[in-house]
């Protein structure tokens, strides 16, 4: 034996080394293997890294995901590869962690041997190994984005639109008087409640904003204070306007508080508005308030804005003189002089508010544009120059009224007088009554000088855009962005980038083309050093303050554990199996500690399995919805955690949980992973049944031959004669015949259906796709089964109106066995369709006959004996249970005669109620069981011209005016049977079609658990969904009582809605199982024919549009002739007797009339028609005028300005289009003298209804046109409505009283008509604050 040294020299044998070789790479991969798999196993940590080496790179972050094992050094190594960094010339910091002594540095020059090995993950708030940090998880860090900014202040969560809101409420809490005033307010609980206390909801939004650890809070309690609703979220508002109207509403809520003058001390100042006679000297003037200063950006018709809020300033003061038509009568003149007009500002506010109107309205374009030019505005701000110095001595209260400001800030006042004004001022939607003002102590010029410290900023246009605002800090001088959610540091050249405009000139369109991002509000405050205010430190807090602090430091350390159960909860869908309520589906959140029993437990009692299932009877197993696969089952690891065995906590998950029961004699079978689920059903080729499926667990591996003997294990099968069928998708079956391929070479995959058979017949020597067993499977995969309601009928009438029965057979088809000769369902359908397969081979065969005997025959289907007579006289016979699908087959055969078409039904009774049926769902056609079209009409229609009585033929009106507009336009979706959607049921011979195959069909009675129509007739039918709708209406015969030709298919849908199923050459392969279907009875269209809906005009009616039935039109069918078969229909349905000579028919486009259809004009040659056509039907008072295509019809109305009131409608037949003809014939019809008649077009849809309060000016009378085609008129087409009037009649002159009352009326009228009262464009939402907690509820609005 050959010998060679091993690894620890010795000799081993060859072969041994061999082996041993091989033992070694084995470990070698299985340890790899383990690593592998401890790696996947492994929790995350997602690592996020800021660049703050450079000011380039500040915005720059990285992100690593690297297993929890990872070491610093490994990550410093990472983060340089990835950066692009040599190592050990940078350092890393752990960042956002909320306290600041807490937060650790790792250098990388001064790492230890220890510290490199330490473990990534936030460091421990206490000191101690494995203490996480807030809110944080070993897969992910939440710190960052939850925890406040490196600012140290809160933003605000934008709702949807309350960027303005947010940008306000920031700067009041940047204002250290308003937020410690705020402060200092008690809320007293008994007294008001919380919710709807404003005060009080921005006290603890203060709170919030000062003390909270979040990035930023919400602002939903504050916006339910003001008694808005969600959808105040989506109007953006004007910030100044929210601003006045806030303030208003908290002066309300102060009264008769410490701080009810809270807002007139920190933001009112005065001014005086004044009148100066120039040459008397006599001053007219009063005193006002304001809350802020509005300065104009540029002034009206200027092309040069004011660059300066100083200059703007100026502006504002400068008096402007009064001379001309605009001169100014003086008191004590006693008259008119020149004067000067101005304002002095007297007093200015402790925190100035400047408003830049940037807004405006063009009244070129009349559009609101904003106006984007620059204005810069100082740091510092020095008033004393705009202050009046004379004014400032005199007393304060000499003649002087708080009138308040008004709309947009505007401090001028329209009344100038001596006196005190005592109008009430509404602002805003807010109430306010006057109050006097206090004195105040005037301050030197030299302290009149304000520092800036916050500035509006919006970015947008006039149409929408956005806010936020620049505030500056009174601690520690430093300018902050807040904008929104986003608080970040800025400097003085971020202030300076809002003073809008752009660089280089432009001339007059700068503003155009300048930066949408600019200042709209600033506000100043002060300097004075005895009234500058310090913030308010939470040590000083007032002791209401501090019990408030405390409750909402409950509130978010309790949300905060809420967060963190949420955040440690398994979400996954749950499923059971309930023996009583079948499969149920819920959502199972399990703490990722609880223990598998702990989660059954609760599963249990999810399902509501208590009384109905033992607890210890059940079990959670790994489940696969979509393939319906149970993956695994969890045998001896009943107290493993959630967490560990769904993988951990996730947003979702790729698999479900199955809680799968057991009765208690039963035992639970393990699932292993790496198993299939196959569902086995059993085929019963005798009784040609499939059974319920049986589950069997299998391996891919497994062949053929051991799958068999698994089956019969399972089944009870012989495993030698045994065939086995897979469904590998819908429909595609394949036969398992190598005895040695595996599962998987097969196409096994998680979930699989197999069907089994073990009979011993020479069914087995066949092949396989001509054997009996395909065959069952192939009608199994496409049987799908639907509900059928049958048509009510009353007794009686059946017999009558099918040709198919004989007179005296029962008109019901019998649907149980309680009456004494009546066959089953499955015995009438079985003899009725043998004998239409008799029917329909004799047919076959007699197809070469002549043509010419089609007419002189009757219909085969009067040799057809009724299903129900048969049975009645043949009752002896029965059909057996083992008679089943396949003796059900059905022959559908091509050229089966269903009726002739010359042959009329035997009666056309019907009964009241199905008339009405009829005439309100507008289903069942009106010309149902009558007499077809006249044979006269349809047999010649195609064989020559049809002569009229007046000499003309069908084809010699082309020339016509409307005949030449509709050349060449008639559009191909206009004939029935290619693109309406419509197939005829008849081929070019006049017999009916059918396909020739067979194919399953079986009809049985609904029980009263498949329907949900009671009290109807209602079938469950099941047939092959490759069955045409021809052939299934054709099935359908014995059970709704008439041919198929007389019934109609409508699908429900599962709104309800009924659609008409047409194209009968069309498959069912679009129903699915338990599908809906309605029979209306009703004669199915033919080649060439239209189902046409009929509407009566009514034009001097409230509602001039009124449906009557439905009816078909056919191709080459003159309109006369419709006529002739439409009155009749009209006698019996509506109750309608009218002369053919005194009804007409014409052109319906939504509810407006149209062209007037004469009697020679012939359907599809004159008159384009389409499927679901609509007409109207016009009841003339005389005979017709219309004569020719060349005349036009207008419908004509008088106004009578003189007494308010439009006559009724009178028609006016043109013989051309001219304009003085219009006249003339209006002048004859209402003795108006031709020289003063005025007409006018009426617009929208007809009647064309407008209010007589503006008929007389809106309207474009007398148009300086000669003919009625051209514009503005454009009159081409009958049915045009035009109004007139006598020019010379004056408009009755109403009182304020009558002109309300009659608007009233007028807009009562009009709504019930469905027209516009008048033209209103959309308007702002008003911003309104509700002190009551909501919008106040106007009674007298509907």
């Amino acid at each position: 034996m050959e010998m060679v040294p091993s690894e620890d020299n010795q000799f081993v044998p060859k072969e041994g080394m061999f082996w041993s070789c091989r033992q070694v790479i084995f470990d070698e991969m299985k340890r790899r293997c383990q690593q592998i798999q401890n790696a996947a196993d492994e929790l995350r940590v997602l690592c996020i890294i800021q660049d703050t080496t450079s000011a380039k790179t500040v915005n720059e972050k990285l992100t690593l995901n690297l297993p929890a094992s990872t070491t610093l050094s490994k990550l410093h190594e990472d983060v340089a590869h990835k950066a692009g960094y040599v190592p050990g010339t940078f350092e890393l910091v752990w960042g956002n962690i909320p306290d600041t002594e807490e937060t650790g540095a790792t250098e990388s020059s001064g790492l230890e041997d220890s510290s490199q090995e330490r473990f990534i993950g936030p460091l421990p708030r206490d000191g101690t190994v494995g203490c996480s940090g807030d809110y944080s998880s070993p897969s992910y860090s939440y710190s960052s984005i939850l925890n406040k900014s490196e600012t140290g202040y809160v933003g605000l969560v934008n709702q949807a639109m309350t960027c303005y809101l947010n940008s306000l409420l920031q700067t009041l809490f940047m204002t250290p008087e308003f937020r410690n005033a705020l402060y200092n307010w008690e809320f007293e609980e008994s007294e008001e409640d919380p919710v709807t206390s404003i005060p009080y909801q921005l006290q603890r939004l203060f709170v919030l904003l000062q003390t909270s650890k979040k990035r930023a809070i919400e602002t939903t309690d504050v916006t339910r204070s003001f008694g808005w609703d969600s959808s105040e979220a989506w109007q953006q508002h004007d910030v100044q306007e929210l601003c006045r109207v806030m303030f208003d509403a908290l002066e309300q809520k102060w009264k008769q508080t410490e701080q009810a003058d809270l807002i007139n001390q920190l933001y009112q100042g005065k001014l005086k508005d004044y009148v100066r006679c120039l040459e008397c000297g006599y001053e007219s003037w009063r005193n006002d308030t304001y809350l802020d200063i509005p300065l104009v950006i540029r002034p009206f018709g200027a092309s040069q804005a004011y660059g300066s809020v100083e200059e703007a300033l100026q502006a504002f003061i400068q008096p402007e003189t009064l001379d001309g038509p605009n001169q100014y009568f003086c008191e004590r003149c006693k008259k008119k002089c020149d004067a000067r007009k101005g304002l002095r500002f007297l007093h200015f506010p402790y925190l100035l508010t400047l408003q830049l109107k940037r807004f405006d309205f063009d009244y070129t374009t009349m559009h609101r544009i904003k106006l984007n030019d620059r204005m810069t505005f100082p740091e510092e701000l020095d008033m004393s120059p705009f202050i009046d110095v004379e004014d400032e001595k005199s007393p304060q209260t000499e003649s002087c009224t708080d009138s308040g400001a008004e709309n947009e800030g505007s401090c001028h006042s329209d009344q100038m007088s001596n006196d005190f004004s005592t109008d009430d001022c509404v602002d805003e939607g807010i109430c306010l009554d006057n109050s006097s003002s206090t004195e105040r102590v005037l301050k030197p010029k030299s302290l009149l000088t304000y520092e800036l410290f916050s500035v509006m900023v919006h970015s947008g246009s006039a149409a929408g855009g956005h806010y936020y605002a620049c505030i500056k800090s009174f601690s520690d001088g430093q300018w902050y962005s807040f904008n929104d959610q986003h608080v970040s540091k800025i400097t003085q050249d971020d202030i300076r980038k809002t003073y809008g405009g752009s660089s280089g000139s432009r001339g007059y369109y700068s503003s155009a083309f300048a930066s949408s991002t600019n200042a709209y509000m600033l506000i100043y405050r002060l300097k004075d050093p005895t009234r500058n205010a310090k913030y308010l430190a939470v040590e000083d807090f007032p002791e209401h303050i501090t019990r408030l602090v405390q409750k909402e430091k409950e509130s978010e350390e309790q949300e905060k554990r809420q967060r963190e159960i949420e955040r440690n909860t398994c979400k996954i869908k749950l499923f059971c199996m309930h023996p009583v309520k079948m499969m149920m589906e819920s959502k199972l959140e399990v703490h990722k500690d609880k223990t598998l029993s702990e989660a059954t437990e609760m599963a249990y009692k999810l399902m509501e399995l208590q009384g109905v299932v033992p607890l210890d009877c059940c079990r959670l197993v790994k489940y696969d919805e979509f393939h319906e696969y149970l993956e695994r089952s969890y045998e001896g690891e009943e107290e493993t955690p959630m967490g560990l065995l769904l993988g951990g906590v996730k947003s979702s998950y790729m698999f479900d949980l199955l809680l799968e029961t057991r009765r208690p004699e039963q035992v639970f079978q393990p699932y292993k992973p790496g198993e299939v689920m196959v569902k086995v059903h059993v085929v019963d080729l005798k009784n040609e049944t499939i059974a319920s499926p049986v589950s069997v667990r299998a391996y891919l591996n497994q062949t053929i031959t051991e799958f068999k003997q698994l089956i019969a294990q399972a089944t009870g099968l012989c495993a030698e004669t045994m065939r086995v069928v897979l469904e590998r998708c819908y429909n595609d079956l394949r036969l398992l015949y190598v005895p040695n391929k595996t599962l998987k070479a097969e196409g096994f995959f998680r979930s699989n259906k197999v069907f089994v058979e073990s009979s011993e017949t020479a069914d087995h020597q066949v092949a396989f796709t001509d054997s009996l067993l395909w065959k069952l499977l192939d009608r199994h995969g496409n049987t799908i089964r639907l509900l059928v309601l049958l048509p009510q009928q009353s007794p009686g009438t059946l017999a009558n109106r099918t040709l198919c029965q004989k007179t005296g057979s029962d008109s019901d088809m019998p649907f149980d066995d309680s009456k004494g000769n009546s066959k089953s369902v499955e015995a009438i359908l079985e003899e009725s369709t043998e004998k239409l397969k008799n029917l329909s081979l004799q047919q076959q065969q007699g197809s070469s006959n002549s043509d010419s005997q089609k007419s002189s025959d009757t219909s085969d289907f009067e040799h057809i004996e009724s299903p129900i007579q048969e049975a009645d006289s043949n009752s002896s016979l029965c059909v057996t249970a083992d008679n089943r699908e396949l003796e059900n087959r059905i022959r559908v055969t091509a050229g089966s005669t269903v009726c002739d078409p010359e042959t009329p039904f035997a009666s056309e009774e019907r009964s009241d109620s199905e008339v009405i049926n009829d005439r309100s769902t507008s289903s069942v056609d009106s010309d149902i069981l009558s007499s077809s079209h006249s044979s006269d009409t349809l047999c010649n229609a195609d064989s020559g011209t049809i002569q009229l009585a007046n000499g003309l033929d069908s084809h010699s009106i082309t020339s016509s005016r409307r005949s030449k507009a509709h050349e060449g336009k008639k559009e191909t979706w206009d004939t029935a049977e290619e693109d309406s959607g419509t197939d005829s049921e008849y081929d070019d011979n006049g017999k009916s079609k059918a396909e020739a195959q067979y194919l399953y069909f079986k009809a049985e009675p609904c029980s009263q658990d498949d329907s949900t129509w009671d009290s109807q007739k209602c079938l469950v039918v099941h047939v092959d969904k490759r069955i045409t709708l021809a052939a299934f209406k054709l099935n359908l015969e014995p059970y709704v009582g008439v041919p198929s030709t007389q019934f109609k298919v409508f699908r429900v849908y599962a709104n309800n809605q009924e659609f008409e199923s047409v194209r009968l050459n069309e498959t069912l392969s679009s129903f699915s199982d338990d599908n809906k279907i309605t029979i209306r009875l009703g004669r199915a269209l033919k080649k060439g024919e239209y189902r046409v809906k009929v509407y009566q005009l009514l034009v001097n009616e409230p509602e001039p549009c009124k449906f009557l039935l439905d009816t078909v039109f056919a191709k080459g069918m003159t309109v006369r002739q419709s006529k002739q078969e439409l009155l009749p229909q009209l006698k019996e349905q509506c109750k309608l007797d009218l002369s053919i000579d005194r009804v007409r028919l014409r052109k319906k486009t939504w509810k407006n009339p149209g062209t007037v259809f004469l009697d020679y004009h012939v359907y599809e040659e004159d008159i384009s028609i389409s499927s679901n056509w609509e007409v109207f039907l016009e009841v003339l008072s005389e005979p017709e005028k219309m004569k020719s295509m060349s005349q036009l019809a207008v419908l004509t109305r008088r106004w009578s300005p003189a007494t308010m009131r439009l006559g009724s409608f009178q028609e006016v037949i043109l013989e051309s289009s001219s304009v003085e003809e219009l006249k003339e014939k209006l002048s004859q019809l209402s003795q108006i003298p031709l020289e003063n008649m005025e007409f006018a077009k009426g617009r929208g849809t007809f009647p064309c209804d407008i209010s007589v309060l503006e008929i007389h000016q809106d309207l474009d009378w007398n148009p300086k046109v000669s003919t009625l085609n051209v514009w503005p008129l454009y009159i081409c087409d009958d049915g045009a409505v035009v109004f007139y009037r006598d020019s010379t009649e004056e408009l009755l002159e109403l009182s304020e009283d009558e002109r309300s009352e009659l608007m009233k009326k007028e807009s009562s009228r009009l709504l019930k008509t469905g027209q516009r009262v008048s033209y209103s464009p959309r308007k702002e939402k008003a911003l309104k604050i509700y002190l009551d907690g909501g919008p106040a509820k106007d009674t007298g609005q509907d």
